[in-house]
């Protein structure tokens, strides 16, 4: 079973009324690439970990250090203050595929996750965090926005298909009144038994 995970902060240190929008993968699922996604509203570090540290810290033990691929990261933060602890943040350009985030804590371990970008839409982020939390899923987190691209490349092309279709007449487009098909190819037939 899948859990997502709806979190107000507390009032005292509220910085957005909006929930964490996090899927995390079936406790004991057996190991996959990804253990879910994460869709932060900005691209902002600092303003976006201790929300999600927070509620991770009560899941899987005290998130102590965060890397990411600074590809999509503006600011990296070196430290982000979470709930009377510093969560110390690191990047590695090569090293990390840079749609994903690299969670470790001291008392249980690493957990990976999908960065799905803040500019996605609702539809397309959803399809993403159910991939993601798959704990049969073997894509990479490169691999699954790749593939998110390539099918709205798909559907932007069927839709652009669909609109020239309906512009042109669609189904109630009439056939050319010169001769219909069937009419040409009885014209044809006689022709063509001439020389039998």
């Amino acid at each position: 079973m899948t859990t997502t995970i709806t979190y107000t902060p507390a009032v005292e240190d509220r910085t957005s009324s909006l929930p964490l929008r996090l899927m995390l993968a079936p406790v004991g699922a057996a190991p996959a690439l990804l253990d879910g996604a994460w869709w932060p509203r900005s691209r902002d570090l600092t303003a976006e970990l201790p929300t999600l540290t927070a509620v991770l810290d009560a899941l899987w033990g005290r998130i102590t250090h965060v890397t990411v691929n600074p590809t999509f990261w503006p600011v990296i933060p070196r430290k982000v203050p979470v709930d009377g602890h510093v969560v110390r943040v690191g990047w590695f350009k090569t090293e990390q595929d840079p749609h994903k985030l690299l969670l470790l804590s001291y008392t249980v371990g690493r957990w990976d996750l999908l960065v799905i970008p803040p500019e996605t839409s609702p539809a397309v982020a959803a399809r993403l965090m159910t991939e993601a939390a798959d704990p049969l899923g073997t894509p990479t987190a490169s691999a699954l926005m790749d593939q998110a691209e390539q099918r709205r490349i798909a559907e932007e092309m069927e839709r652009s298909l669909v609109s020239v279709w309906d512009h042109e007449g669609g189904l109630g487009a009439s056939l050319p009144t010169s001769r219909s098909p069937v009419q040409a190819v009885i014209a044809q037939e006689p022709d063509a038994m001439k020389g039998i």
